[in-house]
């Protein structure tokens, strides 16, 4: 109370004046006033109340009144995971059995109090900051409101509504049958690639070549009333950095390269994805598990991908923390848009809303209006493919032009105006002379193209914002959604989680050029066939970056594809969707190191003569242990059964009889467990 009292003070004083001898006038009245200020500052309301409307939600399928408890923020998917009325979505083959969920229209409903500190307020709102997609809310039977844009938030006015005891219901509409039915009007008409186009809706829901197809609903974000008198006064923006994205013409071209408080920055560093289908279950350790793995493994950029989602706030705080910086795509992936107004209308309102969310955060330092739309339109042969040609494909190109070049980058300039805008990534496609001398570069001959990987020397771009190569994700994860009758090449459970085109053919491919003949490939059991695929692609990144890093200052950027997996598949991650390393993440932390620049190999690893080694372990202290082998020994990984062994380094090479101290991570490491570390090494593979 003293220190309160104090605080009043000095206000007081000011009106009321000291007398010389610093005496009050009138002591009582002095009291009188500081008392009644103080006991006014304990029962004094916020400007704003907000009441979060968390409790209580229940769900239906729409018409069926069979409620069940839900969670909220969730996804109808997990909540009925929850409820155990579906199996783990992503066990086994699963996801073919569930897509049904994405097809049926969903209710929830909740019931709440409102007391009469937030009815007697002037303005009440009820606010929701993300729905999941198409959505009718109704407060006390009366519509309030239909959404259609995941990425915004959504208010009404309830003050006229609002009472005592309050019903919420929220219909959502299956935006699988609300995009197909738009598209379906407009036939014969066919805008590229697919009808998900039409929703303002995460574009990886509806499947991708290293996700699954889950289209989800549901209140994904939280909900919650805010009360007020006075709307309180929108703070002024400042930015934290000075962020330039140098793009000059040079003898060779132009740059690409990000200047940040005048000094000019190589960037290293990855693509991120959502790290769940079912984002709302992420938790903040989470994210930070996610973050210092790309931490640890020395990057310093994340480009946030444009068929995701805008992340959660506590993605871009730690971020912000750890030093990583963001280049932020908005939310538009691989195909063109409607140019209607009401579509322009809604995109704008979007971008207003996660401009002024994600503004202050120092980590961001550019924005980017959508991922490979524009290279597609010039090089995937959308025109014959869709048949539009004359005014329909004039219409697409300037409806894209409309939205990306012109009014995206306006409305960046409005509700930022501190960051550069880049209208899409790529600038220019892989197979374009240009795409290697300005502009960022979406270096796909390798994988795609099937070119190998010493083709970065010639094919170096400004700025490598994609590239990469495939691996199966961890072998302890694989055992996690199999049965073992599912564990052999190739399965079509082990096919349900390979969802690129040719994916295992293109895996052959690059295993046939640097590691082993391809007969011998369908020989391999699975697990050893996982882990050849991790040695291909710690073997292909490593070399990449080298390639990429001794090529500065001509480029400034390497950007892989990708950090991170949203469900147990094969793909270009080099981390597990249980957020462990695979081999790559070991190879990625010494070629992006700061104090040295890595070297390419000298020899295909299947050239290198491999002679049977013999390893002995020994345990060093409480978390410390070491390796040594009697012979040169490749790709040594040590590892346990059913579980991921958690320690610095993995994947290395061992020179005979030079002894390799490795530290096991945030835990105590027993003699005991010396016994149950398995080793593999190339040899055992590839001279079997």
């Amino acid at each position: 109370m003293e220190l309160k009292l104090k605080a009043l003070y000095m206000p007081v004083v000011l009106r009321w004046g000291i007398i010389d001898n610093g005496y009050f006038m009138n002591k009582k009245l002095l009291f009188s006033l500081l008392l009644g200020l103080f006991i006014s500052s304990l029962t004094a309301q916020p400007a704003v109340q907000k009441i979060v409307l968390h409790q209580n939600w229940q769900f239906s399928e729409q018409n069926k009144n069979k409620w069940y408890a839900a969670k909220v923020p969730g996804t109808v998917h997990t909540d009925l995971l929850t409820n155990k009325l579906i199996p783990d979505p992503y066990y086994r083959d699963n996801e073919k059995k569930l897509q049904w969920i994405g097809e049926t229209n969903w209710d929830y409903k909740t019931t709440f109090q409102a007391d009469a500190a937030i009815l007697q307020r002037k303005n009440i709102e009820l606010v929701f900051d993300g729905l999941d997609t198409y959505a009718d809310v109704y407060l006390n039977g009366q519509l309030l409101f239909s959404a259609d844009n995941m990425f915004r938030q959504w208010k009404a006015d309830v003050k006229q509504l609002l009472k005592p005891n309050n019903t919420l219901l929220i219909r959502f509409a299956s935006a699988k049958n609300k995009v197909d039915s738009i598209a379906k009007s407009k036939l014969p008409f066919v805008l590229p690639d697919n009808a998900r186009t039409y929703a303002r809706k995460a574009q990886y829901h509806f499947g991708w070549d290293w996700g699954p197809t889950f289209i989800t609903c549901g209140i994904w974000k939280s909900v919650y009333l805010e009360a007020f008198n006075e709307r309180p006064i929108e703070k002024p923006f400042t930015a934290v950095n000075k962020v330039e994205l140098v793009q000059q013409p040079d003898q060779y071209g132009k740059t690409f390269y990000f200047k940040i408080n005048g000094k000019p920055v190589y960037m290293k560093g990855a693509n991120y994805i959502p790290s769940d289908m079912f984002t709302p279950r992420l938790t903040k350790e989470d994210y930070r598990k996610i973050l210092m793995l790309a931490k640890d493994a020395n990057m310093n950029m994340l480009r946030v991908w444009g068929g995701g989602i805008y992340e959660e706030d506590v993605f871009y705080d730690l971020c912000d923390e750890l030093g990583i910086y963001i280049w932020q795509d908005f939310m538009f992936a691989g195909a063109m848009v409607p140019g209607d107004e009401q579509f322009f209308n809604n995109v704008k309102e979007e971008v207003k809303y996660q401009i002024k969310r994600l503004r202050h955060h120092k980590s961001i330092v550019v924005w980017c209006g959508n991922n490979e739309v524009d290279e597609a339109w010039h090089q995937w042969g959308w025109q014959n493919q869709f048949n539009l040609h004359g005014q329909d494909s004039a219409k697409v190109w300037n409806d894209y032009v409309r939205l990306f070049r012109d009014s995206i980058a306006a409305w960046v300039n409005v509700f930022d105006g501190t960051r550069q805008y880049v209208s899409t990534s790529p600038t220019n496609g892989w197979g374009r002379a240009k795409s290697i001398t300005e502009g960022d570069s979406h270096y796909w001959g390798v994988w795609w193209g099937l070119e190998p990987v010493e083709i970065f020397e010639q094919k170096t771009g400004r700025f490598v914002s994609e590239y990469g190569m495939q691996a199966m994700p961890n072998y302890s994860s694989i055992e996690k959604f199999t049965l073992p009758q599912d564990r052999f090449l190739f399965s079509d459970v082990i096919h349900q989680h390979q969802k690129a085109g040719n994916g295992f053919m293109k895996i052959e491919s690059y295993l046939h050029r640097y590691f082993l003949d391809s007969a011998k490939v369908k020989q391999l059991s699975l697990q050893d066939y996982t882990y050849l695929t991790q040695c291909l692609q710690y073997y292909s990144l490593k070399n990449a970056i080298a390639i990429h890093r001794s090529k500065e200052p001509y480029n400034m950027g390497t950007l892989l594809w990708q950090l991170n997996d949203c469900w147990p598949v094969a793909s270009w991650s080099i981390t597990d969707y249980s957020r462990e390393p695979k081999a790559a993440w070991y190879a990625v932390k010494e070629a992006y190191r700061d104090d040295v620049k890595p070297v390419r190999d000298s020899v295909y690893p299947k050239d290198v003569v491999l002679k049977k080694p013999s390893f002995t372990i020994r345990h060093e202290g409480e978390n410390l242990f070491s390796i040594v082998s009697n012979v040169d020994a490749k790709y040594v990984y040590l590892y346990k059964q059913q579980t991921f062994f958690d320690i610095d380094d993995n994947y290395f090479d061992l020179k005979a009889g030079v002894k390799k101290y490795l530290h096991v991570k945030n835990r105590y490491f027993s003699t005991k467990e010396i016994s149950t570390i398995k080793i593999k090494s190339l040899f055992d593979v590839l001279r079997k």
